[in-house]
């Protein structure tokens, strides 16, 4: 098995969470998509800014938009959390203590004729680390505040992404 990004499995789920396989992560996200897990990790800072990530261009899908701090899937085996923790690091070179505050079905048609069917578990942490990204997966990033953000989706929307704005809401009311 290769290390290629079209070689990682995402774990298919019910509405439940209850773990029904596993599929190649492109795979899941063509043809309407297969509801699969995945994580939505929110850091803070101490002044209540969220620290947003703007895509990469490369990636497969949603590529130089706005969204949270970090969002992956766990790996076959690979508990929410673990996952959460190390895509973080991974993405934006950051350590953060996260807590898990609720998790939500959501189906959002993407750009590359792609879907996401997603049972997205949410994390929060607050940190004053500053990120050092990984520029193969995160453009550049910025802290805004919760006004800032709610103004911003309404004036471009298609500034951020879909799962951004569907669970962005969410989390303020969560946290």
């Amino acid at each position: 098995m290769s290390n290629s990004k079209t070689d990682e499995f995402v774990v298919l789920v019910d509405s439940f969470d209850v773990e029904l396989g596993v599929m190649e992560k492109l795979e899941a996200h063509k043809e309407g998509g297969t509801l699969h897990r995945a994580f939505s990790v929110f850091v803070f800072n101490p002044a209540g800014e969220l620290l947003l990530q703007k895509r990469a261009l490369s990636k497969y899908h949603s590529g130089g938009l706005l969204t949270n701090t970090c969002c992956s899937h766990p790996k076959p085996g690979e508990l929410v959390k673990e996952a959460a923790i190390r895509r973080l690091n991974e993405e934006m070179g950051m350590m953060c203590e996260l807590t898990e505050k609720f998790y939500f079905e959501y189906k959002a048609e993407l750009d590359n004729d792609l879907t996401e069917w997603e049972l997205d578990h949410v994390l929060v942490g607050v940190t004053d680390i500053l990120p050092e990204i990984n520029t193969d997966e995160v453009d550049s990033y910025l802290y805004m505040s919760i006004g800032d953000i709610k103004s911003e989706i309404l004036k471009k929307p298609e500034m951020f992404t879909e799962w951004f704005k569907i669970c962005f809401e969410r989390v303020t009311l969560n946290i």
